[in-house]
């Protein structure tokens, strides 16, 4: 069987500090920016980074490290540069100008990723109508190539003009299209919510690659997609499960990320209308990463967005196989740092006052599933008595899918 060839593009990646974002800040938000690049299919190859006190309003850059960055580019045959924030409609005009190859914001890589992703037909209408909405301020810069060719004369700018205008007219046209596309389903599938009666929702939620899909597959015996890469799973995926005959339905929503695009977080609200309807709510944190805490912040920020009402949640500390750190030196008298603390001695801090709202688990080394499954079947259990306090038991003969 011929192997198909994947072509993968070399890129650079461009990142600011900033007074309110750290050096230590601004590495991290790369590391992710590489990992997304990555899921793309770009490899990146370098970066450049530049301390400013706001980013430039024409470049983002300043004009000195822009033109550093355009001697590498053309120096190694770099056909992409990817900048970490949302870039203006002005500031990507002007750098593709300068610097003459594709550059990409961290909104039009997450938008490109979501388009490789979506499956659904439900989940494509969501993204085509996100990038619509991205696409629709930058449209000048499409025909900037009118500029070269037209000579001047005001009949051959007017036309282009109107190009332009037709273009805008063509896209808000197909977004309005989308829309009433998108209400239609949601009606299909708040009729499917009604129809799964009463059974209490537990809904899996956290940052993207946290292993949300894998624990999903754990408690639920199926095979829900779950893979080492950012945005692996887009669309939301239910399914009813049973622990020791007390039956719920369980549910897999798309994850959350740093600096997640606008546009995105709109197109997709219908999509978290799971996470809205849900009883329990199941948080998925990784451990291992160097930064979880700003990660459980990132996912409770946009839950609180979506839902202001306060769910019961339990905690769950991911990948305690994957766990490091490195023990300080004994006369090493600075502060410690996260990488310096044990998973014992994290679980001293904060987490303590959790008490039966927080677990450690392995879903990959099946770590802690047990205990996890009885802490689950317990939460449930309360909401199910509350719904059916003369039978709790309702519901014992259902089948798990």
């Amino acid at each position: 069987m011929e192997e198909i060839e994947i072509n993968i593009d070399k890129a650079v990646l461009v990142g600011l500090i900033l007074p309110e974002q750290s050096e230590e800040r601004t590495r991290e938000y790369l590391d992710e920016l590489a990992f997304l690049a990555d899921t793309s299919s770009i490899e990146p190859v370098k970066r450049f980074v530049q301390r400013l006190e706001t980013p430039n309003s024409n470049t983002y850059v300043g004009e000195g490290k822009l033109a550093e960055i355009k001697q590498y580019v053309a120096d190694n045959e770099i056909p992409i540069v990817i900048f970490d924030d949302e870039l203006s409609p002005r500031q990507l005009r002007n750098i593709e100008r300068e610097l003459q190859v594709r550059v990409m914001d961290r909104t039009i890589l997450i938008l490109e990723i979501f388009v490789q992703r979506a499956q659904t037909s439900y989940a494509k209408t969501q993204v085509e109508m996100a990038q619509l909405q991205y696409m629709l301020p930058r449209l000048s810069r499409l025909w900037s190539h009118l500029d070269r060719q037209r000579g001047g004369g005001v009949t051959s700018r007017g036309a282009g003009e109107k190009q332009i205008e037709t273009d805008q007219r063509i896209i808000r046209t197909r977004i309005a299209l989308l829309k009433e596309e998108l209400k239609h389903i949601d009606r299909q599938m708040a009729t499917q919510r009604k129809n799964r009666g009463k059974l209490v929702r537990v809904a899996l939620v956290g940052y993207t690659n946290v292993g949300k899909s894998t624990l999903m597959n754990l408690l639920s015996k199926s095979e829900v997609f779950a893979e080492n890469k950012l945005f692996a799973t887009l669309d939301t995926t239910v399914r009813k499960i049973a622990i020791d005959n007390l039956p719920f339905l369980l549910t897999d929503t798309v994850g959350f990320i740093r600096k997640l695009p606008h546009d995105l977080i709109e197109s997709f609200k219908s999509t978290l209308d799971e996470v809205r309807e849900a009883d329990v709510l199941l948080h998925i944190v990784d451990i291992s990463h160097p930064n979880f805490e700003e990660q459980i912040q990132v996912v409770e920020h946009t839950l609180n967005e979506l839902d202001k009402t306060v769910k019961p949640t339990i905690l769950i500390f991911n990948k305690v196989d994957a766990f490091t750190y490195t023990p300080k030196d004994e006369d090493d008298l600075t502060p410690a740092t996260r990488e310096n603390i044990s998973l014992e001695e994290l679980k001293k801090t904060w987490m303590s006052k959790l008490n039966e709202n927080c677990i450690f688990i392995s879903a990959r080394n099946k770590t802690n599933i047990d205990e996890l499954k009885a802490l689950v079947y317990q939460k449930v259990k309360e909401i199910h008595v509350q719904r059916f306090p003369f039978n709790d038991f309702l519901y014992q003969n259902y089948e798990a899918e």
